[in-house]
């Protein structure tokens, strides 16, 4: 009974969620509550509720101030010049616009964290998205995938779950599994530039008149290349025709797109760029490095970043009121998903759905457990965390596949190949930093994104068998 509930209300919230008939919050926090009362332990909820909130309150602490942090630094100009290089590179070319999207969403991932590659992509990538009227959703799943592929690294969280579920060594597990994911990685990058070709021809040669004008056409365009679209900026053929854009109302693009950093913005604090840089390095290298819980440097890195940026008293308030409204959305998206994981995990839910999974794969299949447990991932790191899949079902995956003769690394590479699903799984909060600055609803991103990132898993497990790593 647990089991068809647990699948039910997953459902339940992906349908409503998808047709839109309810915001992510609403169901987040109602259709678990409904279903705990229909499983019998409607008394426990505030339990499951306050065990769910205190698991992710550091992760809601880390969000609120680290997107602080990262919004100062976007205020006093840090990422102007990789903003100017990528839109040197990109040349108003939709094209080029998707393709840089994941370059840099995959090299920011470097850091271990979804959150903050999220918000760095975002801010980077949206000013030119939006006076494209390029589709929104096209920016996050490109930025989710590429990031859930570099979500393997050892100091990202997954695989150093793996290892310590699994007793072995992170470095074991992840470097055989590098030319994998370099495939996943170039498979991402091969997307982009199919979504980027789709939204060229949509979108021909962009002159781009007014940046009031262009600039309201934000609609988020779930056929990306669909033929029908909002309106958009007037098509002018430049050089090579339609599917050429090098260049903007009859000046350079990039001169023109610049436009969209306000290089004049009060904000800018450009003699203390080198500060900011340094800080910045500092701060992610502590993070890698695990010098102190993330929440904490987060806090104390937007602290420093405000006194030292803004000495006065009403400039500080002034930027993080600038940027309290994204804080109150993602902070209260993620204590809603508290909600959700707490009821499933309270009720037994989660354990078992994934006994039930377990069960029903058959004994023909023992001997190619890996290939199984690679299968399995894509919906179990899709429908619950990390720590649930990795400690929870990967130990009973495992053991089951030493039965059979396979070693438990196998089982641990295997059980990374779900990861760019797992990053557009409601039960990330970083998501919810990603669609929230991109003003993307997440139905529409859900419906993107699953097609395309099961996709990238299947060529990771693919190549993987091929390498011989799995």
């Amino acid at each position: 009974m647990l089991t068809n509930l647990g699948f039910a209300m997953i459902a339940t919230f992906l349908v409503l969620i998808m047709t839109k008939k309810m915001s992510p919050i609403a169901a987040l926090v109602l259709i678990p509550a409904l279903f705990c009362v229909a499983v019998g332990k409607g008394a426990h909820l505030g339990d499951y509720v306050i065990d769910g909130v205190s698991s992710l309150a550091p992760t809601a602490a880390m969000l609120m101030f680290a997107i602080v942090y990262f919004g100062v630094m976007i205020d006093v100009g840090l990422f102007d010049p990789v903003v100017r290089a990528i839109l040197r590179f990109c040349k108003a070319d939709p094209m080029r616009v998707v393709v840089g999207t994941a370059v840099l969403a995959a090299i920011v991932s470097l850091d271990g964290d979804g959150s903050t590659t999220f918000m760095i992509t975002v801010s980077a990538m949206y000013p030119l998205y939006k006076r494209l009227g390029m589709s929104l959703v096209v920016m996050t799943g490109v930025a989710a995938m590429a990031n859930g592929v570099m979500n393997t690294v050892p100091w990202g969280g997954p695989t150093a779950r793996a290892a310590t579920a699994l007793k072995l060594d992170a470095a074991d597990i992840f470097v055989p599994m590098i030319p994998a994911l370099l495939v996943g990685l170039l498979g991402v990058l091969g997307l982009a530039y199919v979504l980027g070709l789709r939204e060229r021809r949509r979108l021909g040669a962009l002159r781009i008149e007014d940046e009031e004008s262009v600039g309201a056409k934000e609609a988020v365009l779930v056929g990306a290349g669909a033929a029908a679209g909002p309106a958009r900026p007037r098509k002018r053929p430049v050089g090579g025709g339609a599917d050429h854009v090098d260049r903007v109302d009859g000046v350079d693009g990039d001169e023109d797109l610049l436009k969209g950093l306000d290089p004049d913005r009060p904000t800018l604090r450009p003699r203390l760029y080198w500060f900011n840089a340094l800080l910045t390095g500092v701060l992610l290298t502590a993070m890698i490095l695990e010098l102190l819980p993330i929440p904490v440097l987060f806090l104390l890195g937007a602290a420093l970043a405000l006194s030292v940026n803004y000495p006065r008293l009403p400039d500080q308030k002034a930027r993080i009121a600038a940027h309290a409204d994204n804080v109150l959305n993602v902070s209260g998206m993620v204590f809603a998903a508290a909600v959700f994981t707490g009821v499933l995990q309270g009720t037994g839910m989660v354990d078992h759905m994934a006994g039930w999974l377990v069960d029903t794969v058959p004994e023909g299949l023992g001997p190619h457990m890996a290939l199984v447990t690679g299968v399995l991932s894509l919906p179990l790191t899709y429908f619950m965390s990390n720590d649930g899949f990795y400690f929870g079902v990967l130990p009973v995956l495992a053991e089951a596949g030493v039965a059979h003769g396979v070693t438990p690394l196998e089982m641990a590479r295997a059980s990374l190949v779900g990861q760019p699903l797992h990053m557009s799984s409601p039960l990330v909060p970083a998501v919810y930093v990603l669609v929230g600055m991109a003003r993307v609803e997440f139905g529409d991103h859900t419906r993107f994104v699953v097609k395309w990132a099961a996709l990238t898993c299947l060529l990771i497990l693919a190549a993987g068998i091929l390498f011989g790593t799995i």
